[in-house]
């Protein structure tokens, strides 16, 4: 199966920065997607950026375009966030998942990480 760990969260001030890691291994073919999402006690996962292994195509949810990045590293077998600019309603606990394609729907993800706590203060 694959494996998913998801790490590098932690406590920011509102206008700072921080990168995410997703390690990923297991796979068996290399046509899926990568897509991180979060979630607030309370409310469902919310998709935020996603990538395709194959073409390296990226996709961001509209609340966080323009100020997450999200990039691949083949050799390591890890993808990046990169989270500037963050926000107090940025915080949540942010996870990695595999799917066979890039979709804000939780429910067309195949293998989920263990998340990673985000807290941007005022």
């Amino acid at each position: 199966d694959v494996q998913l760990q998801a790490y590098g969260g932690g406590l920011v001030q509102a206008g700072g920065s921080l990168r995410l890691s997703c390690a990923a291994s297991g796979f068996t073919n290399d046509d899926y997607a990568i897509v991180w999402f979060r979630q607030v006690p309370g409310k469902g996962r919310e998709g935020v950026s996603c990538i395709t292994n194959l073409d390296k195509t990226t996709h961001h949810a509209y609340p966080v375009r323009g100020r997450f990045n999200i990039s691949s590293d083949h050799a390591k077998n890890t993808v990046y966030l990169q989270m500037n600019s963050l926000k107090p309603e940025d915080t949540a606990v942010y996870y990695c998942a595999v799917g066979p394609f890039c979709t804000w729907y939780w429910g067309g993800m195949n293998f989920w990480g263990k998340g990673t706590q985000v807290t941007v203060s005022s």
